[in-house]
């Protein structure tokens, strides 16, 4: 899983230069329905409209939360797919169920690498076939999980802050355990496709690792609290935020690209 964030793009498939992070709150007890809907037959006609579906997620932390990722090619890509899909078939003919689930959906931020290479690398993933029924796993514990951590900054300081992380932060970070997978900032660009709101005025840093378990993320969260450059770190760059830092931990759906084991 891990994704050298200061080299160059290996590939064609290190990932779309535009990403969605979508949160959505769902209805109590609705979150099995919406992966289950999502995974069976929503994935396949995204990706033939022009994206790619890079993960989808249980929040770990918020029982009501799905968490997904897509990608584009640009934003003039992202219109075009966005209407082809919306406009077609598939999404007529699972809106109502889908939607049905769903408490809010329009907490979207639309963001770009925060620098060269730091996108995601999807060259070795594979989507596991469709599955007779998505069921969450039986052991959690022992599932590989995503983190997500939302760096809200102040105005201007995006490129500020992702040169400090890519050469200060990140080195301790892997050092630490952690398998550094992608780094993105806010894409300021106007929204392509008005129909599907994005959050503006965001001044984000986004961070995306992975642990091979939640014991491993505990870990080396406990262990990164008690070295003395760790917490440096972390202090010095607190004036940069403009709230405090969200950290998603997420564990990944059975089709999703984003978190499975890289096949042997």
């Amino acid at each position: 899983m891990n994704l050298p964030l200061n080299a160059a793009p290996k590939s064609d498939l290190l990932a779309s230069p535009v990403v969605e992070l979508r949160q959505y709150t769902l209805k109590p007890g609705r979150r099995e329905t919406l992966i289950g809907i999502f995974d069976n037959h929503l994935i396949e006609g995204q990706e033939t409209a022009g994206m790619t579906i890079i993960g989808q997620f249980r929040d770990l932390d918020r029982p009501d939360m799905f968490v997904w990722l897509r990608g584009f090619d640009g934003m003039i890509a992202r219109k075009h797919a966005l209407a082809a899909f919306y406009d077609g078939p598939v999404w007529a003919a699972w809106r109502n169920a889908a939607n049905a689930t769903m408490i809010d959906s329009d907490d979207v931020l639309l963001l770009k690498s925060a620098w060269p290479g730091a996108g995601l690398d999807l060259s070795g993933s594979q989507r596991a076939t469709l599955p007779d029924l998505e069921k969450p796993s039986a052991s959690s514990d022992l599932q590989a999980i995503v983190v997500i951590r939302i760096h809200h900054l102040q105005p201007g300081l995006e490129a500020r802050f992702a040169n400090d992380f890519q050469t200060a932060a990140l080195p301790v970070l892997a050092a630490f355990g952690a398998s550094p997978l992608a780094a993105f900032v806010t894409e300021h660009a106007e929204n392509s496709f008005p129909r599907l709101p994005v959050r503006a005025g965001e001044n984000v840093f986004i961070s995306i690792t992975g642990f091979d378990s939640t014991e491993a993320h505990a870990r080396h969260e406990a262990a990164l609290a008690a070295f003395p450059r760790w917490q440096k770190l972390e202090q010095a760059a607190r004036w940069e935020f403009a709230r405090p830092v969200e950290v998603l931990r997420l564990a990944p759906t059975a089709r999703s690209l984003l978190g499975q084991p890289t096949p042997a």
